[in-house]
């Protein structure tokens, strides 16, 4: 039986989600990455098979793929494979049904309609109608996961959620350049004010205590104000580093929805 071909551009946590739900509805998913994946929340993110070959969330597994032969093969089975194609030049070749942008960049880095039948694209900075043909809404809220046929999605804040009571506070930012060198590890225990981390040679301290949600891969190069941690407060939450969001299996959902809405309107299903 001919299956339903899903490429999404991105392998992060919200990515992931999406990735997740459809390899479980049935659907051939092959995922798009770059060199080096830069997610916060690796432990739930299929782009860190870019870095381990495999990556495991929730039951499936993701693996690294060198040839397209292989990301379809390995899309057949139980397993998404991750490809590094930053770019989507093998889109054409793999000739899907669904292309979905989910690298979550605030801008349109590369995504056209003309892609595949149904173009679906995460986040602000697509216009559905011109850039996909589908806009599913990413910001926290009454219109989180709403599709949008017509427009764009909610514009960038810059604030990130709010977590037991904290937001700005909960995100760790990179105080200087250099090489990342983790002193501590997802899912750890962290208390206000010490060290999780170096960049270069300059210590990063918590602003809050807590577990460490996410960090960037250790080794990466960072620049000085980058996003590179994550710490929830609710110290008895460890189990979230390792599970899929709320947000991104709405948004996941959404993205499920807009597929098959797509197809049944134009009765290709």
């Amino acid at each position: 039986m001919k299956r339903c071909r899903v490429i999404i551009r991105g392998g992060g946590d919200i990515a992931t989600g999406v990735a997740h739900k459809l390899k479980r509805c049935g659907m051939e998913v092959i995922v798009l990455e770059c060199e080096k994946p830069m997610a916060i929340r690796r432990k739930v993110a299929f782009s860190e098979a870019v870095y381990e070959n495999k990556s495991l969330v929730e039951g499936i597994t993701g693996v690294l793929v060198s040839s397209l032969e292989d990301a379809v093969k390995e899309s057949r089975v139980e397993r998404v494979p991750i490809l590094v194609d930053p770019k989507g030049k093998s889109i054409s070749e793999l000739k899907p049904h669904v292309v979905v942008d989910a690298i979550i960049a605030k801008k349109n880095i590369g995504t056209e309609m003309n892609m595949a039948p149904v173009v679906i694209a995460l986040g602000p900075g697509f216009t559905a109608g011109s850039d996909c043909h589908v806009v599913v809404e990413t910001m926290r809220g009454h219109d989180l996961g709403r599709l949008i046929y017509n427009g764009q999605a909610l514009a960038n804040t810059g604030n990130p959620g709010s977590v037991g009571g904290y937001s700005l506070e909960r995100v760790i930012h990179s105080p200087s350049d250099g090489i990342l060198k983790a002193v501590k590890a997802i899912g750890d225990t962290v208390l206000a004010g010490e060290v999780l981390a170096y960049a270069g040679e300059t210590e990063v301290k918590s602003q809050i205590s807590g577990i460490i949600r996410g960090m960037l891969h250790d080794g990466i190069q960072v620049r000085k104000g980058l996003k590179m941690a994550d710490v929830d407060p609710r110290a008895d939450q460890v189990k979230n580093c390792y599970t899929i969001s709320d947000k991104a299996r709405c948004i996941g959902g959404s993205v499920l929805e807009a597929i098959m809405a797509e197809f049944l309107r134009k009765k290709e299903f």
